[in-house]
C-alpha cells in the first residue's frame, strides 16, 4: 500500500464523502511522502496544502485527504474505507493567508461533522 496525499476543497469533499469514494482527477495532483519518516509525511502534507490552496477560488479551507492505497493513478476511485485521516484549516483563510500554518487533523469519523 502507498500512503498518497490528495488536496481537495470542502465542497469536492462533500461530494466525494457523499459518493463513498474519491476520484483522483490528476495524476499531478497525488503527492507521495518521499520517506516514511515524519518529516517526509508532513513535508506531503504541506505540498498537498498549497495545491489545495490554489483550488481556491478566493477565500477557503484548505484540505488534504490521506489514504493508502494500492494504485494512485488518476480516474482510480478511493474508496472511503481507505481514507486515514483528513486534514482541514479550522476556519476560512483570507488569500494571501501564510502558506506554512497547519493543518487540523480528523479522523475518518470526524469528517461528517467537519462538512456540517
Amino acid at each position: 500500500m502507498t500512503r498518497v496525499y490528495l488536496p481537495t476543497t470542502l465542497d469536492r469533499l462533500r461530494d466525494a464523502w457523499s459518493a463513498g469514494a474519491i476520484t483522483v482527477p490528476d495524476p499531478d495532483v497525488v503527492v507521495l511522502a518521499e520517506g516514511d519518516d515524519e518529516e517526509s509525511e508532513y513535508a506531503a502534507l504541506m505540498t498537498a496544502a498549497d495545491v489545495s490552496a490554489d483550488l481556491l477560488a478566493g477565500p477557503g479551507r484548505r484540505v488534504v485527504v490521506v489514504a493508502e492505497v494500492a494504485d494512485a493513478t488518476a480516474g482510480h476511485p478511493v474508496p472511503l474505507k481507505r481514507v486515514v485521516a483528513v486534514h482541514a484549516d479550522t476556519a476560512d483563510r483570507p488569500a494571501g493567508a501564510d502558506p506554512d500554518d497547519d493543518l487540523a487533523w480528523y479522523a475518518t469519523q470526524e469528517v461528517p461533522d467537519l462538512l456540517a
